[in-house]
């Protein structure tokens, strides 16, 4: 039996991996936001001197794993895994950012949630002792991601609304055996939750039912409530997932206004930025949590963290069928010390 599952999707670690080095590259949209002075190199060049934005994607990624390795003075031989995926088909993006790194690659695909996915799957196996050094990334390009999952640029489409502004960026984690934190001391892996959303661009909606299940699960597993954490983020819910989220908890007698945000919301300025609802995309929450979230559990300005990653689990085919779009999200603690059991 293990000893380390505590209720139904949580998991308790016994050795609560540290995270060493961290880094996030972004573009200059989100350089101009409001968490720009937090990001270790913002570009000015869409294209990061690539000949198309896929392979500006990649370059983008490479770029961000280098920083992440040179800040935590790791070489990528002692890495013994690396864990990322990107919203490419096939995860292309991560994969042929990383494809001379020369280090052991598990390639993810959790949507939007990429970055908890690979953040909790990178800690169990630290955890587990199968590894001493692994990263965790993940990465998003706007206009890659239109593209594929909507129109390329040249159209000039009307968005909706609802619609969010797919952040183009990089986050990598680099998590360590023993170390003096931040720490990843538990990790709740999400369940699919489809409540029959089917407009692609009301992605907040699709996502916020598999934000509430992963955060409900997570105060019900550890019995701890919202209060224990000095901040709780989502992934990339924008304004309307957000609001969802708050009003889900409310009617259970839960109130999470003041301590929860989202990263979509953090990462632009809405009333300056013409990005609707806010931001998205695996680049939105890695970014956030590398430049903005990391660093103030390291300077002490917070001691506990839920971060959780949301992702909607659709393919420019399964939108054009008429599917819905399922939703996931997972969420991992992270604090500058070990809890005592």
């Amino acid at each position: 039996m293990s000893i380390k599952q505590m209720g139904g999707q949580t998991v308790r670690l016994q050795s609560p991996p540290t995270a060493a080095a961290w880094a996030a590259v972004v573009g200059k949209l989100e350089g101009e936001g409001p968490l720009g002075q937090n990001f270790d190199f913002i570009s000015e060049d869409s294209y990061f001197g690539e000949a198309s934005w896929e392979k500006a994607e990649s370059a983008m990624m490479k770029q961000c794993f280098s920083l992440a390795c040179d800040k935590g003075q790791i070489a990528p031989s002692q890495l013994d895994y690396l864990f990322a995926g990107d919203l490419l088909n096939q995860c292309t993006g991560s994969a042929f950012a990383l494809r001379d790194s020369d280090v052991p690659f598990f390639g993810l695909y959790g949507a939007c949630s990429t970055m908890t996915e690979s953040l909790s799957l990178a800690a169990m196996v630290v955890d587990g002792g199968f590894a001493d050094a692994v990263c965790a990334a993940t990465c998003s390009h706007f206009c890659s991601s239109e593209r594929q999952f909507r129109f390329p640029l040249e159209y000039g489409g009307q968005r909706p609304p609802t619609a969010q502004w797919t952040v183009t960026g990089a986050g990598a984690v680099i998590l360590t055996a023993g170390g003096s934190g931040p720490f990843i001391t538990h990790i709740t892996t999400g369940k699919i939750k489809d409540l029959g959303i089917t407009d692609a661009n009301n992605m907040g909606a699709a996502m916020a039912p598999g934000a509430y299940d992963t955060l409900k699960a997570h105060f019900a597993d550890t019995g701890r409530g919202p209060g224990y954490y000095d901040a709780i983020f989502t992934g990339d819910l924008g304004v309307v997932g957000h609001q969802i989220v708050i009003d889900q908890f409310r009617k259970d007698g839960i109130e999470l206004e003041g301590r929860y945000f989202d990263c979509g919301m953090l990462m632009f300025d809405r009333e300056k930025q013409d990005v609707h609802t806010g931001g998205s995309g695996c680049g939105c929450a890695a970014a956030t949590l590398c430049g903005y979230v990391l660093p103030r559990l390291q300077s002490g300005v917070w001691n506990r963290v839920l971060f959780a990653a949301t992702g909607a689990l659709m393919s420019p085919t399964s939108s054009q069928q008429g599917q819905s779009i399922p939703g996931i999200c997972h969420a991992v603690a992270i604090e500058t010390a070990i809890p005592a059991v």
